[in-house]
């Protein structure tokens, strides 16, 4: 298994308690879809531990959890069973409006299709999430244009962003997904539409974003070159999460 788990003195394993050391503790996860009348088998009885400012990339074929494992680790959606903690706090044991404001504050996402408003400015999208947070519209865009600013946007600011390039719109969306310096982001192929040379460049952005703001990253991908930047990278096998080479 990747993750340490909590152990009792007598050696048995505890999956109630907390890890006080950890980000992110998931114990027990299991998902299961109905199709065609046949029941499957995503994840079972899953386990994963994500300390701070550690990054970890989930790889291998598709169809076997990958994306169902990071909607569940970022609350947008929830396993059948099992317990998810962030910080010491059991997330699912929020109401529907403390999981909105937690997710809110504490999650960024970045996904393959950027998910942007068009009929607004880089500047606007990226206000989103402190607007929504309930800061000011001042603070909220002095907030959005550092990190458009940080991200290589600095001219564009005021472009509606169906006018940017591919590249552009995922800088963009990775700037709305880290502007209230979220402790965990959540890439779910951050560069599956991006050509080379722009995948290069979202892949030294995640790397320096990572360190400068010591937030921990979870990425889906394909990419092995991507993959390769993270400090472990983890498949899903059977049911459950493992060491992948």
């Amino acid at each position: 298994m990747v993750d340490d788990i909590t152990t009792r003195e007598n050696g048995s394993i505890d999956r109630d308690e907390p890890d006080s050391n950890s980000l992110v503790l998931a114990r027990g996860l299991n998902k299961s879809y109905i199709s065609s009348g046949s029941k499957i088998e995503i994840l079972r009885d899953a386990d994963l531990t994500l300390r701070s400012g550690e990054t970890v990339a989930i790889v291998g074929a598709s169809g076997i959890g990958k994306s169902t494992l990071l909607q569940i680790l970022g609350t947008l959606d929830q396993p059948d069973s099992g317990n998810l903690w962030f910080l010491g706090k059991n997330i699912f044991k929020l109401d529907p409006i403390q999981l909105a404001s937690f997710r809110n504050s504490s999650i960024g996402f970045v996904f393959q299709f950027h998910h942007l408003l068009p009929e607004f400015t880089a500047l606007e999208n990226a206000m989103m999430p402190g607007l929504i947070k309930g800061l000011s519209k001042p603070l909220s865009k002095n907030l959005a244009e550092k990190i458009l600013v940080r991200v290589g946007l600095k001219s564009r600011l005021q472009q509606q962003v169906t006018k940017l390039s591919g590249g552009e719109q995922q800088r963009v969306a990775l700037a709305r997904a880290l502007v209230l310096k979220p402790a965990l982001l959540l890439a779910d192929e951050p560069t599956g539409n991006l050509d080379q040379k722009n995948s290069e460049q979202v892949h030294e952005l995640l790397t320096e974003l990572n360190q400068e703001l010591n937030m921990t990253m979870v990425v889906v991908t394909h990419n092995m070159k991507l993959a390769s930047y993270m400090d472990r990278r983890v498949t899903i096998l059977d049911g459950k999460l493992v060491e992948a080479n």
